[in-house]
């Protein structure tokens, strides 16, 4: 039995999850935060945790080349399909953002959308995304997270356990603000607020670092 139920769980986790994910990440309410984060990035990218390329459509013309990273193959594998429509080439990384094979400062921006939930050790990530980033670089975000009201905080803290083997890691109540700064980023613009949907997972948090 305890060997069924671990292959049905890497079943869900390998062939279920991906594909929940691409169907979550579609909604049409993302698409303002996209077009503000993922526009605002220059230079040389690295977007972290690219999912199935939903962000491609939304980099500008002052990105000289975007590289990314993803751990799941079958999102990686949608990614590359989807960037067969896109203006750029992009370079694919199959890996995690707790140890991005790239050089110290080398990247002039990094991107994260909706993903400092999932990453296992998010300490080591965002200690790499400084680490890779140039002096002067910057760290573009939006992300879901703690909520500032204590209601709201009960029920995140109370679901998480049960939420993050359904959503591929995902945890509710990831403070993402102190977990920046805590990192040795300084946080240059930030905002905060509900989109619409369950409180306990639209709790946004969209802005601009610099390590």
């Amino acid at each position: 039995m305890h060997d069924r139920t671990e292959t049905d769980m890497g079943f869900y986790a390998d062939r279920i999850v991906p594909r929940l994910c691409h169907l979550a990440m579609r909604n049409r309410r993302l698409v303002p935060y996209r077009q503000r984060v993922v526009g605002a990035a220059t230079g040389r990218v690295l977007e972290i945790g690219a999912g199935s390329g939903l962000n491609l459509p939304f980099y500008g013309a002052r990105v000289r080349e975007l590289v990314a990273l993803e751990p799941s193959p079958r999102l990686l594998a949608m990614a590359r399909r989807a960037a067969r429509a896109a203006a750029r080439p992009v370079e694919w990384i199959e890996g995690s953002a707790e140890a991005i094979p790239l050089d110290g400062r080398s990247v002039d921006t990094v991107v994260t959308t909706w993903t400092l939930c999932t990453i296992p050790d998010i300490g080591r990530a965002l200690a790499e995304m400084r680490r890779v980033l140039k002096p002067g670089g910057q760290l573009l975000f939006v992300e879901h997270g703690l909520s500032p009201d204590a209601r709201v905080r009960t029920w995140q803290n109370r679901l998480t356990p049960l939420w993050r083997p359904l959503a591929g890691g995902c945890h509710l109540n990831r403070p993402i603000r102190a977990l920046i700064e805590s990192a040795g980023f300084a946080i240059r613009d930030l905002r905060t607020g509900y989109m619409p949907g369950p409180k306990v997972m639209t709790y946004l948090y969209e802005g601009r670092a610099q390590p």
